[in-house]
């Protein structure tokens, strides 16, 4: 049984390695500021959650128990990286309100855009 946890937990650290790497390169690689501020607060955030569940397991399979810490950090997190990336969206929309992205497509609803 031991072998079969310590395969899931090497499997969420792959994930989560996976997805910091894609938030790293949505980063570097994005043209505009809103488009890079997905690549850190999504894939990231999903990418050191991942990485905190395999620590929260290996913790748990070594007979530590669970540890506050992580939970803590896990909880943090995804309560911090949406509230940031939503301030720095509205900061850079009051400091340059004409690099405001084009709203979708009017779509079926047959409106015509100026």
């Amino acid at each position: 049984m031991n072998m079969l946890l310590d395969i899931l937990v090497v499997t969420m650290l792959a994930i989560g390695c996976f997805f910091m790497l894609v938030g790293s390169l949505g980063l570097v690689k994005l043209g505009e500021f809103y488009k890079r501020l997905h690549g850190p607060t999504k894939a990231s955030t999903l990418g050191v959650g991942c990485i905190l569940l395999a620590s929260i397991g290996a913790h748990a399979l070594s007979g530590d128990g669970l540890d506050l810490r992580e939970l803590l950090i896990t909880g943090f997190l995804f309560i911090t990286a949406p509230v940031s990336a939503q301030m720095m969206a509205r900061a850079a929309l009051a400091i340059r309100p004409q690099d405001r992205p084009d709203p979708p497509d009017a779509g079926d609803k047959g409106e015509q855009r100026d």
